[in-house]
């Protein structure tokens, strides 16, 4: 895929990076707002159990569906229209959500919602490549801690935003504007493009090749790796602040704890790409990731309420893996085709191994009464997420696997 002339690139760097920072931020605010907002929504709504619990996986099933289009949608959009569709989708979708009465609407809605962010979750990877092929780890690492910036921010405001309006409408309806914002870097080079990137490399003389990660090793290890890293993520966001109060924490002490996490994790991913773009094998930054999160996880385990701080430092250390993934996906390509295939199929198949992680571990610890049967279940998917990190640690690359 050969960068069009017409793109962000065209106006600088810089502008290609705030751009990029823009939506970054956008990637899970409509996420954890809502998720901080679920009691609310559910009264307001009158939502059953049944679909109060679709709408907390709905995320995971529109980042693994929605997602594996976008290598399709590529083809047909250029970089900035395509954007920018995807932002003005987040957008709206938002918005409907936060007014309308009807709970169908609102999954409607939702799914409308998350498809934007589906999309710039698989292209984030490629604009790295394409436009920042040289520093791949440092600008990994910036649009990484800015998600991560994001998804705090959402979720510590959407509460106090409701209570100030004296609605929960407009703790999920405000993050609209934020989506809006990250249209404006891309939108002159969108009205300005003719054609796809595709089409131009076509044209161009340049032979495209498809590339379909499926069909090999890599590719496989990639959406593994990112499945079960995901996977211990959400359930440590739906289920450590419950771990901790039972453990004998206040309420809000237990989601102080949990806070900690996602706010530890904005300098680790800054600094986890960049590391890893310096090392020739990541072999030992996934052990030690590994060694950190075993090490949480066993304090968890064992003694949740003497260590707790520890305990929160050593899971945000480990879910490190994260960015690191994100980094990978860039350095195990050679080309923007490659890139964007790679990313949508290990996040698209990521994701559908990702939704069983707060699901089995809400039934082992129903079924059980106790933590030991859930954390036993996180410490045998980080078992399986360590043997597909040796897999992808190495240096290869995605197209000489076809």
């Amino acid at each position: 895929m050969t960068s069009e002339p017409t793109a962000p690139r065209a106006h600088g760097g810089l502008l290609v990076l705030v751009g990029m920072l823009l939506v970054a931020l956008n990637l899970r605010a409509a996420v954890t707002s809502l998720g901080a907002l679920l009691d609310e929504v559910r009264v307001g709504l009158a939502l059953s159990g049944t679909m109060a619990g679709f709408v907390t996986t709905l995320p995971t099933i529109a980042f693994a569906g929605l997602g594996a289009a976008t290598p399709w949608l590529v083809r047909r959009l250029s970089t900035a229209r395509l954007l920018v569709l995807g932002m003005l989708a987040l957008a709206v979708g938002q918005v409907l959500r936060a007014v309308t009465g009807s709970a169908v609407v609102f999954l409607l809605t939702s799914a409308l919602a998350l498809a934007g962010i589906a999309v710039a979750n698989i292209m984030m990877p490629m604009l790295v490549k394409q436009y920042f092929p040289h520093r791949t780890g440092l600008v990994t690492g910036a649009y990484s801690m800015a998600l991560v910036a994001g998804t705090t921010v959402a979720a510590a405001a959407a509460v106090p935003v409701a209570h100030a309006f004296g609605s929960w409408r407009a703790g999920l309806g405000v993050w609209a504007g934020l989506a809006l914002v990250a249209v404006l870097p891309w939108l002159p080079a969108a009205l300005r493009s003719r054609g796809t990137d595709a089409r131009r490399a076509t044209r161009d003389g340049v032979a495209r090749v498809i590339i379909r990660p499926a069909r090999t090793r890599l590719g496989w290890a990639m959406a593994v790796y990112f499945g079960a890293q995901s996977l211990s993520g959400y359930a440590i966001m739906g289920w450590l602040a419950q771990l901790f109060r039972d453990a004998g924490f206040r309420p809000q002490d237990a989601g102080l704890l949990l806070a900690a996490v996602t706010a530890l994790g904005v300098p680790i991913a800054l600094l986890m790409p960049t590391l890893a773009g310096r090392l020739k094998n990541l072999r030992l930054l996934v052990f030690a990731l590994t060694a950190a999160s075993t090490l949480a996880y066993l304090g968890l385990a064992l003694a949740p309420r003497d260590a707790a701080v520890l305990w929160v430092l050593l899971l945000a250390l480990g879910q490190g893996a994260f960015p690191l993934i994100l980094t990978t996906i860039g350095l195990r390509a050679r080309t923007a085709d490659g890139t964007v295939a790679l990313s949508a199929f290990a996040q698209s198949a990521g994701y559908v191994i990702a939704a069983l992680g707060p699901l089995l571990v809400g039934i082992l610890y129903e079924s059980t009464g106790g933590w030991t049967a859930p954390i036993g279940f996180l410490l045998l998917a980080l078992a399986v997420q360590t043997g597909a990190g040796m897999v992808i640690a190495r240096p290869r690359y995605i197209e000489d696997e076809r």
